[in-house]
């Protein structure tokens, strides 16, 4: 094509410059999409009108350059080894079975996708013809039912799916427009050829306007329809090949979320990508800017694919539960047609100004909550909950992993460093306190460096270190925790709970205390809304079941109660505490100790009835880390109970409850 620049009181008439020539070519045998080279094409014919001296010049090689460097059309192949993944995913990650588990399902559902056969009808009441094409498309590996005439077809294709019809034009009562028509009408629509001997261009029009996907005279050569059935069939597998997942790895820091990306990319063998999205407060770092600003560029998400060189990498979008929003626009809104199967077909970044199909990309997004992620957004992830780790599956971890690449990073060889299971054990036990590995692994290395020393002070001899848990206390000092509730003595007015938190499970103690007054309600400690409300509520079941409880009716009127929760520097709310602070109540005002080796999770009605409350999982690995023998929790719950890993279900005695006054006896003396 000779592209003329516009003539102007500069302009010597001189044609374009051989870079706007070369970049045309370039342009026209890429490959692009149809849309694209269309819009690259203008961009072209705009530069050819524009000075080379001009900003607007740079601005738009600048954006010629970022068209023709997407991988519009390249993309990697599935690893599909389900065998091979899964030993990959188990041998980077122990525990994990539910998100193992989901990442298998995906892979089986693409495998069988690529090994199912491509079923093809073949409509032609000329004999001859249907033996050939049967005969020629069942060697290429595709099921081929045959029917001898439209009627037939219209039978067929009601009672099973088809990928392809291929049906002549001219038939006795149903011709192939009619197979035509029914084809394309088909949930989801087929791909229709339609061979003729009466080839005219109004039936050709016709039929491609109808939908034909290709129209062939007669007589014809096999393997121009080989290559047709080909090119058909792989439109279709491309338009209808299965989504890539929206999975949200939900839980507690150092649980792995981010190393569970990478392992999926690794057993995929796809490209892998992460960025962070903690703190992003412009939706332009998402969409990108318009070309008309100044230092235009595209957003993140254009911006990472293009260096990855793939159109179906493993995505990994970090913290998203800390996504900000403020003037410059809501980045969570922009994320929902990124992360929406049904619209990511053709993501749309400012900059580009055109379509990009984000379909093949499996996303993953980590949070430490879901709570914060706005509801639209929550709405379009498969959220898959990591809880924390059991102390058995942190000690393989640490044995498996913590420790070699803490003994590597600190320069020493294993022959000079070994740790006993009752040294990691101490370790677990006496100085990290936490649903996930970070602490652990700053503990281990700190070991580590310690014996680094003492190697290079010649203090180590020949036969290395052994580390036992005399050892890990010299090292690390005295121990930073005890089991304090499950120690502690029982007293009035102190009850043990369990609480969620971002960082897992924990323990939590109420205490309630009374003193002479005139019926007041104090609480204290950095108590929320619905914290507060529980213990208003707790005090009135109180108040309307004096006669269960053996309290005079008039016990509120002379005296105030003071709830206090400790650790009031650290906000707390969420409605699970209301058993809690009842029993708390309760053991004050009728004098019988609670038992402070039982904890409690559940919301409390004014009838007393027990509701059931989330985190089920995390508060029982937190009973677990803290030597509580017995956790109460709401009956409705006992499906999560299931959730609860088996070692741990052994070594804690589990009691579920519907209403209040059923646990009473049990937790006080």
């Amino acid at each position: 094509m000779v592209i003329f620049r516009k003539k102007d009181d500069t302009d010597d008439g001189s044609l374009p410059s051989p870079e706007i020539e070369k970049l045309d070519e370039t342009i026209r045998s890429a490959g692009l999409p149809e849309p694209v080279e269309k819009v690259a094409l203008k961009e072209i014919g705009k530069l050819a009108k524009t000075s080379p001296a001009a900003a607007e010049y740079t601005i738009g090689m600048n954006y010629l350059d970022y068209l023709l460097t997407l991988p519009w059309n390249r993309k990697t192949e599935d690893n599909l080894d389900i065998g091979r993944a899964e030993s990959i995913l188990d041998e980077e990650h122990y525990g994990l079975n539910e998100i193992k588990d989901r990442i298998l399902e995906y892979l089986a559902v693409r495998i069988l996708k690529h090994s199912r056969k491509h079923r093809i009808l073949v409509v032609d009441d000329e004999k001859m013809t249907r033996l050939n094409l049967d005969h020629v498309l069942s060697k290429e590996g595709y099921h081929i039912e045959t029917a001898a005439n439209g009627e037939e077809a219209l039978r067929r294709m009601e009672e099973s799916a088809f990928d392809l019809v291929i049906t002549d034009l001219k038939m006795e009562k149903v011709d192939g427009m009619g197979v035509l028509d029914r084809a394309r009408h088909a949930d989801p629509p087929i791909e229709v050829i339609v061979i003729t001997g009466y080839a005219t261009v109004d039936s050709a029009v016709e039929a491609m306007q109808k939908g034909s996907y290709q129209y062939i005279s007669k007589p014809f050569k096999l393997n121009d329809i080989r290559q047709t059935v080909k090119s058909a069939l792989d439109k279709k597998s491309s338009r209808l090949a299965a989504r890539g997942p929206i999975l949200c790895l939900a839980g507690p820091p150092g649980t792995g979320k981010t190393s569970l990306g990478l392992s999926i990319a690794r057993s995929l063998e796809k490209k892998f990508i992460r960025i962070s999205l903690a703190g992003v407060k412009d939706e332009a770092e998402i969409r990108g800017h318009r070309r008309s600003y100044v230092g235009a560029m595209p957003g993140r998400i254009i911006q990472e694919i293009r260096r990855a060189e793939s159109r179906n990498p493993v995505f990994m979008l970090d913290e998203l539960d800390k996504i900000g929003q403020d003037f410059k626009g809501d980045p969570a809104a922009a994320l929902l047609e990124l992360l929406d199967p049904e619209q990511n077909t053709t993501f749309f970044d400012h900059y580009l100004d055109v379509g990009f199909d984000l379909s093949e990309v499996m996303f993953i997004t980590t949070a430490n909550t879901v709570d914060r992620i706005p509801g639209p957004l929550r709405d379009r992830l498969e959220v898959l909950h990591l809880a924390g780790y059991t102390e058995g599956e942190k000690e393989h971890i640490a044995f498996d992993h913590l420790i070699p690449r803490a003994v590597k990073e600190a320069g020493l060889m294993n022959n000079q460093l070994t740790f006993d299971t009752d040294a990691v054990h101490s370790i677990i036990r006496e100085y990290t306190r936490e649903a996930g590995l970070r602490d652990l692994q700053r503990q281990i290395d700190a070991v580590c460096r310690k014996v680094a020393r003492l190697h290079l002070d010649g203090r180590t001899g020949e036969a290395g270190v052994r580390i036992t848990p005399e050892l890990v206390r010299q090292f690390l000092g005295p121990r930073r925790f005890f089991f304090e509730a499950a120690e502690a003595k029982d007293r009035l007015g102190i009850a043990t709970g369990l609480a969620w938190t971002e960082a897992g499970g924990e323990i939590i103690s109420v205490e309630a205390t009374r003193m002479k007054g005139r019926g007041q309600l104090i609480l204290t400690g950095s108590l929320g809304n619905v914290m507060k409300e529980s213990a208003q509520a707790a005090l009135s079941y109180i108040r309307g079941n004096t006669g269960l409880l053996n309290l005079s009716e008039d016990f509120f009127d002379t005296i105030d109660l003071h709830i206090h929760v400790p650790a009031g520097a650290i906000p707390k709310d969420g409605p699970s505490a209301g058993l809690t602070i009842a029993i708390a109540l309760i053991s004050l005002l009728t004098g019988r100790p609670a038992r402070r080796d039982h904890a409690l999770t559940g919301e409390l009605t004014l009838s007393g009835r027990v509701l059931p409350v989330g985190g089920i999982k995390d508060k029982a690995l937190a009973a677990h880390r803290a030597g509580i023998g017995t956790v109460v929790f709401p009956a409705r719950n006992d499906s999560d109970v299931t959730s609860i890993p088996q070692e741990i279900r052994d070594e804690i005695r589990i009691i579920l409850v519907h209403d209040l006054h059923e646990i009473i006896d049990t937790v006080l003396r």
